[in-house]
């Protein structure tokens, strides 16, 4: 039944939803799905299988909690063949929290302190909406407890109040009318507008619920939570209580006024809070999606950027006061030497950082230079620059190499070197690899996102941890090169295993098939199955371990190989020898043209990285501070950062100009991802500069 559901909510097919789920249960990772099991999936992608997966996971925390909920109301004795049906079929958890709302257990209110006095049949009497007489029925209920005919009737409307706000219709009718007309407004809180300059554009704004943008709510709500704003979501109360009016009041009623009081109290003091508390839920929740599918895309960039490749590589960590921290590494990224120079103020020891460099580039035959562009960055590429030397010049964001550099991984690399070295060497080997240097850091901590520390802190990390997952099986490993680090993400492996097959490497000596991993400890069949495709082994016994043919189908090759009339290897090495395979000769029993076409293609591709090659950039050497800028100027820069409403752009001032969505291009765009990458070099146009606020306004287009 959830693959009926999930399927339909997909637009699937049940049996591509019910393979996927089978195949999940059965411990089977989503990369592997996507690249080995595209007959049973009909060849979905990466991104339906982790839908069905969210989704099986949501519908199975569902029925958990309709378990929950049966037993609680079937403890109560008000458990009936027709609410049990109900539950059971609802798969909406709204629409479920509403069906149990009545039964659900109470904190102690006015209406269960009413009902306790006796006062429930009195309620029952008013909502019959026969008797016109209710003040003198109410006589019959006083006590100590309710000494007057007025504490009767309040008692009385309590009661019917908790009534109105726990009817579904009711709270459906309050909750369209927020997610449809609701207002969120904010206001400064009265003394701090100094201290909360920041959110100055939100001192007295308002937007509608239905339309308000993500970065604008994330915005908001983190003002609020700093303390410098006050957040609410109101809808027009007329419309609403004239709705609720209907539905409950009669048209001739009895008791009229009884059950207007009771209605417009039930809405004013219980529904209106509960439903604007749920939408603002809703609302984050919403921005939330969105903020982290931004964060996702710009990972995913990142990890997937150029990579210079095995080159020998001088990294420098610009600084000031401190100097500039300087390591060497091999075309392995191992670090093979480090110092520091004083090229800046106020130490200005040029000629002496200049002698070193030239000397270090010479004896080690440096073949890039990898520049961190934080601090003193800009200035320390012009010095190198300067020098006219032959190694071509890289700036490389150096977002999250401090966290790095003080992390246990970097301690267990480094255990003898300072901070400042490991955040060099980090830089020199973001550079040579991006993915297997960016592994080692918290994805949050890299800085190309969106108000991620305001997001729901779980759901970004599953899902920047599955961006991860993605982009390093997508590439593939090395496993005699690979580190612990990038190994974890590799598909069905995790910490564990990834640190047994490096302990295994150090004591045997480089891995020389693929087979040889079962040999890892507590590395069995299932593992070795999930993962075996996604490692490499070069210069093996065996050359398809070389390709991302997965070894469940080296039989097939080796037939085509046999059909061809040559060897193996042959087979493997000659596309030509390739060329004469017809592929249908070999469909049958679970292969499919799928499979074959991915091994042939997996086969044409050997060695080849998917990714792109890093190139050369330098920012326009006039401009150095924003001070420098002027309207009109055209100017190279480098993206660095994508969010909903624009993409940033590094221009060499220390301060990244923001291109907005509505900059970006003459067409209409939906996202700026549709145009720009993380990266990605760009000509812009200044606009605006606002240097008290430090601000930069760039465009795109025409430029």
């Amino acid at each position: 039944m959830l693959a009926e559901i999930i399927a339909k909510e997909l637009q699937l097919t049940v049996r591509q939803v019910g393979n996927t789920i089978e195949l999940l249960e059965g411990g089977a990772t989503v990369p592997f799905i996507a690249r080995y099991r595209k007959e049973a999936t009909d060849s979905l992608d990466e991104v339906a299988i982790g839908n069905i997966k969210s989704l099986h996971e949501k519908y199975t925390e569902l029925q958990r909690r309709k378990e929950t909920i049966l037993a609680t109301i079937e403890e109560q004795g008000k458990l009936t063949e027709e609410l049990k049906k109900r539950i059971n079929d609802c798969f909406d958890a709204v629409e479920l929290e509403d069906i149990y709302l009545p039964y659900r257990p109470k904190r102690r209110t006015r209406a269960t302190i009413a009902r306790e006095r006796g006062l429930e049949p009195l309620a029952d009497l008013i909502m019959l909406q026969q008797s016109g007489n209710i003040d003198g029925r109410a006589e019959s209920f006083l006590t100590d407890e309710v000494p007057t005919v007025e504490d009767a009737v309040a008692g009385a409307c309590d009661i019917i109040a908790e009534r109105v706000s726990e009817d579904e219709f009711a709270r459906n009718t309050v909750r369209h009318s927020f997610a449809r007309y609701g207002v969120i407004t904010t206001k400064v809180v009265k003394g701090k507008e100094a201290d909360g300059i920041k959110y100055a554009d939100y001192y007295e704004a308002s937007a509608q619920v239905a339309k308000v943008s993500s970065h604008r709510i994330l915005a908001m709500m983190r003002g609020e939570e700093e303390g410098y704003l006050r957040l609410g979501i109101s809808v027009e109360p007329e419309p609403v209580l004239e709705r609720l009016e209907r539905h409950f009041i009669r048209r001739n009623s009895a008791s009229r006024d009884y059950m207007l009081r009771a209605v417009e109290d039930g809405f004013k003091r219980l529904i209106e809070p509960s439903i604007e508390n749920e939408t603002k839920n809703l609302v984050k929740q919403r921005a939330d999606d969105e903020a982290i599918a931004v964060f996702a895309e710009n990972l995913r960039q990142l990890l997937l950027s150029a990579p210079l490749g095995q080159k020998r590589v001088m990294a420098i960590d610009p600084g000031f006061r401190t100097g500039c921290k300087v390591v060497i590494l091999d075309s392995q990224g191992n670090l093979c030497h480090h110092t520091v120079i004083y090229p800046h103020p106020p130490q200005n020891d040029r000629a002496d950082a200049a002698d070193r460099i030239e000397r270090l580039v010479r004896d080690y035959a440096i073949e890039a230079f990898a520049i961190g562009n934080g601090t003193a960055g800009r200035e320390t590429e012009q010095f190198v620059r300067r020098l006219g030397l032959e190694p071509q010049i890289f700036v490389v964001n150096e977002d999250g190499a401090s966290v790095y550099s003080a992390s246990a991984v970097a301690r267990e690399e480094f255990p003898d070197e300072d901070v400042t070295v490991r955040g060099a060497v980090s830089i020199g080997r973001r550079l040579i690899d991006p993915l297997s240097e960016l592994v080692k850091i918290e994805p949050r901590s890299i800085g190309v996102g969106q108000y991620q520390h305001s997001v729901d802190q779980t759901k970004l990390k599953e899902r920047l941890d599955t961006v991860v997952e993605s982009c390093v099986n997508m590439v593939g490993v090395n496993v005699n090169t690979a580190t612990k680090q990038i190994l974890t993400h590799i598909s069905g492996l995790g910490p564990a295993l990834a640190a047994n097959i490096v302990s295994y490497r150090a004591a045997n000596g480089d891995f020389r098939s693929r087979k040889e991993l079962l040999k890892v400890p507590r590395l069995g069949n299932k593992a070795f199955e999930q993962a075996a495709g996604f490692l490499r082994v070069l210069g093996g016994s065996e050359p398809l371990d070389a390709t991302a043919v997965h070894p469940e189908s080296y039989g097939i090759v080796a037939r085509m190989a046999a059909d061809c009339g040559v060897s193996l290897a042959d087979f493997v090495a000659d596309a030509k020898v390739r060329e004469r395979v017809n592929l249908k000769d070999y469909v049958g029993g679970a292969v499919g043209m799928p499979t074959l076409t991915d091994i042939m293609d997996a086969l044409n591709k050997r060695g080849l990285d998917p990714r792109e090659q890093a190139t050369e950039f330098s920012f326009d050497a006039s401009v150095h501070e924003i001070e420098d800028l002027k309207p009109g100027m055209v100017l190279p820069g480098l993206v660095s950062n994508i969010t909903a409403f624009g993409a940033f752009v590094n221009i060499g001032v220390h301060q990244d100009g923001l291109v907005h969505i509505s900059q970006l291009t003459n067409k209409f765009i939906s996202s700026p991802s549709d145009v720009v990458k993380l990266g990605q070099q760009v000509m812009v146009k200044v606009l605006e500069v606002d240097l008290k606020r430090r601000r930069i306004s760039l465009t795109m287009k025409n430029v």
